[in-house]
C-alpha cells in the first residue's frame, strides 16, 4: 500500500532540542504545579514524572488527580519565548514541501502553541492540519484511542498508509502496533518501536525516497 499521509509530533521532533524550548516548558509545567496547585517544590520533579509515565502527559494527570482546566494549562505551561528560541528554517522548509504526501502535526500540545512554533519555523502552510491534544481529548499520545482520532480527522481508515515521526519510545511503539510506519527522530539507536531512526529530519530523505519508491 503506497504510504498517503505523513505525521508529524512537534516538540523537539521539527526542531532541535538543543533550542530550550521544551526546558522552557517544563520550567512553566513545574511552576505551575508550585503556584496553581500548591504543591511542595521538593515534591514536583519526580511527580511530574511519574504523572507523565503513567498518563501519557502530565496534564491529564493533574486532570484526573487535580481537576485542572485543561485550557488554563495549556495557555499557562506554553507561555515561552518562542522568538529568543526558535528561528526560520529554510532547510526544512524545502524538505517538506519536497513531499507531496499529506501531512499533519499530531502533538500533545496545544493548537495555539503548534500554530506559533510553525509560524516561527515559518513552516506552517506546509501541513495540511493540527491534531491536538485538546483534539484528543481525555486521551493523549500513546493511547490508542488518539492515534484513531489523528486518523479520523485526518480522513485515513488504514493506518498502514501512514508514516508517524516523534522523538518518544512510548509513542512510537504504540504507533508500530496500530500499524505505522514508524521514524524516531533525536537518535540513529535502534529500537523495536522504530521501523527506523535518524538524528534529525535533515536526515530523513535517506529513509523516505527509497521507502516512496519502493512503494
Amino acid at each position: 500500500m503506497p504510504f498517503t499521509t505523513l505525521f508529524f509530533d512537534l516538540d523537539d521532533t521539527l526542531y532541535s532540542p538543543i533550542n530550550g524550548v521544551w526546558d522552557a516548558i517544563l520550567v512553566r509545567i513545574e511552576l505551575y504545579m508550585q503556584d496553581r496547585l500548591n504543591i511542595p517544590l521538593a515534591e514536583i520533579p519526580q511527580l511530574r514524572v511519574e504523572l507523565f509515565q503513567q498518563y501519557g502527559t502530565t496534564l491529564r494527570g493533574l486532570q484526573i488527580l487535580w481537576q485542572v482546566d485543561e485550557q488554563e494549562f495549556v495557555d499557562f505551561v506554553h507561555d515561552v519565548p518562542l522568538d529568543r528560541l526558535l528561528s526560520p528554517d529554510p532547510a526544512l522548509r524545502a524538505l517538506l514541501l519536497s513531499y507531496p504526501q499529506r501531512k499533519f502535526i499530531f502533538t500533545n500540545a496545544d493548537r495555539n502553541h503548534a500554530r506559533r512554533v510553525l509560524n516561527r519555523l515559518q513552516v506552517a502552510d506546509c501541513f495540511d492540519g493540527i491534531v491536538d491534544i485538546l483534539d484528543v481529548s481525555p486521551y493523549c499520545k500513546p493511547m490508542p484511542q488518539a492515534f484513531a482520532t489523528a486518523l479520523q480527522r485526518a480522513g485515513i481508515s488504514d493506518p498502514h498508509e501512514c508514516v508517524f515521526l516523534d522523538d518518544g519510545l512510548n509513542n512510537l511503539a504504540a504507533a508500530r502496533e496500530l500499524g505505522f510506519y514508524t521514524i524516531r527522530v533525536g537518535s540513529r539507536a535502534t529500537h523495536p518501536a522504530c521501523h527506523a531512526s535518524i538524528d534529525h529530519l535533515g536526515e530523513l530523505p535517506e529513509i523516505l525516497n527509497p521507502l516512496f519508491v519502493s512503494n
